[in-house]
């Protein structure tokens, strides 16, 4: 098995951005952070969960719906390193960002967040209005954690799980599907682990400056942080199970199968907590999941192991 270890990954959107050398173009891409954009793949969940895989017209509508989120995820990563540049030059790692190193320019990261994010918006118009619509309240949702609510305890975290709720709604909207409440409940909490976990590691990785880094760090510590999670921990593996074995699923897919899929987030979300506990891991999930191999199969096998169940042959 594949050992992870603690030093960054050297992706984009990381600590190595601010290489010299690089163009502005190149500066731009990494401010937009591709690597990131794993975190959009939950809008696939509705092409999955609503037996629309073997469409080709709906997967087009649901690749177009990621490409649309990369880019919105995008601006809304310019934004948030435009407002955060100042304290960031005070972090270990994000110091060496382009905005906050000077090697990309404010006035260039805005002009480049408005443009993409007409674009963005543009092309969510064109895939539907409904998709529109999740797609503006994503990115107004974000703007508005850039502006104020990421300095608001607890609400920080809830508005980062809310906006992952919003990616699955905008996947199942832009395919035409309706979408379990219990997915639902299911990506909410999900969601809110990575992000607690995420902030334990910046606790524990900043120490006692913590706050000096980012305000909302002081509201928090890591043995509240532990008991949140541990609690979101417990709420997620019973929402999934309930979601596997509910009358409304069994009769959707007509099968009761799809409770042999349980181990996977078992195992998935034990070996987040064994990264992030013993490997001082979760600073950047995105970059955690693509360089931790057992993490990777346990999602990978996962998503076949459902797609094997609920598209089997009647």
């Amino acid at each position: 098995m594949a050992r992870s270890t603690s030093s960054p990954v050297a992706a984009p959107g990381t600590a190595t951005d601010a290489a010299p050398g690089r163009s502005v173009a190149v500066h731009l891409l990494f401010s937009l952070r591709p690597a990131q954009w794993s975190k959009n793949l939950v809008i696939f969940a509705g092409l999955l969960f609503g037996r629309r895989l073997l469409d080709s017209q709906a997967v087009l509508a649901a690749i177009g719906a990621f490409t649309v989120f990369c880019v919105l995820s995008g601006v809304v990563y310019l934004v948030n390193d435009l407002t955060d540049r100042e304290s960031d030059r005070q972090h270990p790692l994000k110091a060496r960002r382009p905005i906050a190193s000077g090697a990309l320019a404010a006035s260039t990261a805005i002009g480049a967040a408005i443009v993409l994010a007409a674009a963005g918006l543009a092309g969510a118009v064109l895939i539907g209005r409904p998709f529109a619509t999740v797609a503006g309240a994503y990115l107004l949702l974000q703007l508005a954690y850039s502006s104020g609510l990421k300095h608001v305890v607890i609400i920080d975290v809830l508005t980062i799980a809310i906006g992952f709720v919003l990616r699955a709604v905008a996947g199942a909207v832009a395919v035409n599907v309706e979408i379990s409440h219990w997915l639902l409940v299911c990506t909410i909490l999900l969601a809110l682990f990575i992000a607690l976990a995420k902030r334990r590691h910046e606790i524990v990785l900043l120490a006692g400056d913590a706050p000096n880094h980012r305000p909302i760090l002081g509201e928090y510590s890591a043995y509240l942080l532990d008991q949140m999670i541990a609690v979101v921990t417990a709420s997620t593996l019973i929402a999934y199970v309930f979601y596997t074995i509910s009358p409304e699923t069994v009769g959707k897919f007509q099968t009761r199968w799809l409770g042999l899929t349980i181990p996977f987030p078992l195992y998935g979300i034990f070996r987040y907590l064994f990264l992030v506990h013993q490997r001082k891991g979760g600073g950047s999930p995105a970059d955690l999941l693509l360089a931790d191999r057992p993490l990777l199969a346990c999602v990978a096998l996962w998503a076949l192991a459902v797609a094997l169940i609920i598209y089997r042959p009647l």
